[in-house]
């Protein structure tokens, strides 16, 4: 029988309160439903004085598109459900079996009206089109509208971004170093601006700081991160200037790919924020999880020096550990295939768990009951080609009561392939916890 541990044995106690408005790296976000968010391959809009996430809404069935989730938030913390905007289609490209990715939002100063632009395509990837879908509200519902032409015919490209100009133009940013400008209305492209800028790969971002334009795109390793790279120009049609790395070599973009840069306006300054995914595969929709940053400008110099495991977004501090002066304390038996971790829980607070995630690492299964009843149950990826240590999960806060935590390491493993059949992912079952801690 697997040993009951009292938490207070080994964990210790912080009686202090979590900082409010501060984002936390690489852990599971919940809304204000108390469910995990799903918002990959995603975009942030401000629209009066309100953020609003657009993002794939995942499944951990099969990479399908299910819908575009939208939710809102007035401190970029805590996030408020506000539906699917853009739903399945009954049939054609964002039909049932299709992929639907990277859904990008912008708010058309001409016409006023939403605009969202998606990657359209069939399961083998073998037949990709930009196509875009509109609505009058931002959280919509949005309009599938068909695919986005270009001279009259439509854009056969996948990874895709989006980015508006200070003087409220529209482009259209793609895979391998191509830009589009779109029409006044954005419902069409206008200009090819830039065709196979050399060095340019998937997942592509762009913003503007101080008259120079950033250009952020990834490698192409499937679903496996790595090292992102930048390019600079004083104009959208060039030259562009290969500039390398912005995160430190072998980092692997601080373990994540990037999916959107925003602007967030802090006193005299403007932040960029770069906004990254862990995708998680096959768990996509309840293990896959966010990397948001600061990102720090001089000049043509891009970088982003260190990972942040939490930071205040209204204050650009940061610290590496949930709490400030968090204490470290091991955890003294780990959860392996066959044998859960138990610990009883007896106050109302939350739990956090820390953990090396590498090369081995596997799911975890977390559980939390209240006797007999299941209150909370989540799946933890403790995968990464890059080692890394920190904040794995973070709980809802607990109503008052006794309660148990079981920690399971999972047989289901990260692991996926490629079109060319390479197998990417982990190589064994590990569940490498460091500490569990409860705080307010």
């Amino acid at each position: 029988m697997t040993k009951i541990i009292t938490l207070l044995s080994f964990l210790c106690l912080f009686t202090g309160q979590l900082s409010a408005q501060t984002i936390r790296n690489g852990i599971p976000w919940t809304d204000n439903r108390d469910s995990v968010m799903s918002a990959h391959g995603a975009n942030i809009v401000l629209d009066n004085g309100r953020y609003y996430l657009f993002g794939e809404y995942k499944t951990d069935s099969a990479n399908v598109f299910t819908g575009v989730s939208c939710y809102s938030s007035a401190d970029l913390e805590h996030w408020r459900w506000e539906g699917i905007a853009l739903a399945q289609q009954r049939d054609g490209r964002l039909g049932p079996g299709r992929v639907g990715e990277r859904p990008k939002v912008m708010r058309c100063p001409s016409t006023g009206e939403y605009v969202m632009i998606i990657h359209s395509d069939n399961l083998r990837y073998k037949a990709p089109c930009v196509a875009y879908a509109t609505s009058k509200t931002i959280t919509g519902p949005y309009r599938f509208q068909g695919p986005l032409l270009f001279e009259g015919k439509p854009i056969r490209k996948w990874d895709l971004g989006s980015f508006v100009d200070h003087d409220g133009t529209g482009y259209l940013l793609l895979h391998h170093g191509t830009i589009y400008r779109l029409s006044q209305n954005y419902h069409y492209a206008v200009e090819r601006v830039v065709d196979g800028v050399k060095g340019v790969g998937e997942s592509p971002t762009m913003f503007r700081k101080n008259g120079i334009y950033y250009w952020i795109s990834s490698n192409t390793t499937s679903w496996e991160r790595n090292d992102n790279k930048y390019f600079t120009a004083t104009d959208l049609h060039g030259p562009w200037t290969f500039q390398g790395l912005f995160c430190p070599k072998g980092s692997l973009t601080w373990n994540s790919q990037s999916s959107f840069v925003l602007p967030i306006v802090n006193g005299q300054d403007t932040i960029a924020m770069y906004m990254g995914d862990r995708w998680s595969f096959p768990k996509q929709r309840s293990a896959a999880t966010y990397v948001w940053l600061p990102l720090q400008t001089e000049g043509t110099r891009l970088s982003i020096p260190e990972y942040l495991e939490s930071w205040d977004v209204l204050a650009s501090t940061s610290s590496h550990t949930v709490v400030p002066d968090f204490p470290t304390t091991t955890v003294s038996e780990k959860p392996a295939l066959g044998r859960p971790l138990r610990l009883k829980l007896h106050k109302n607070q939350r739990i956090a768990i820390f953990g090396k995630t590498h090369d081995h690492g596997c799911y975890a299964d977390i559980e939390i009951r209240k006797g007999k009843k299941q209150v909370i149950r989540q799946t933890i990826d403790l995968y990464s080609s890059a080692p890394a240590e920190g904040l794995r999960y973070l709980s809802p806060a607990l109503k008052k009561g006794k309660y148990t935590l079981i920690i399971t390491a999972s047989p289901m493993r990260p692991n996926w392939t490629d079109k060319s059949r390479t197998i990417y992912g982990s190589k064994g079952n590990a569940v490498d916890l460091t500490r569990i801690a409860i705080t307010r």
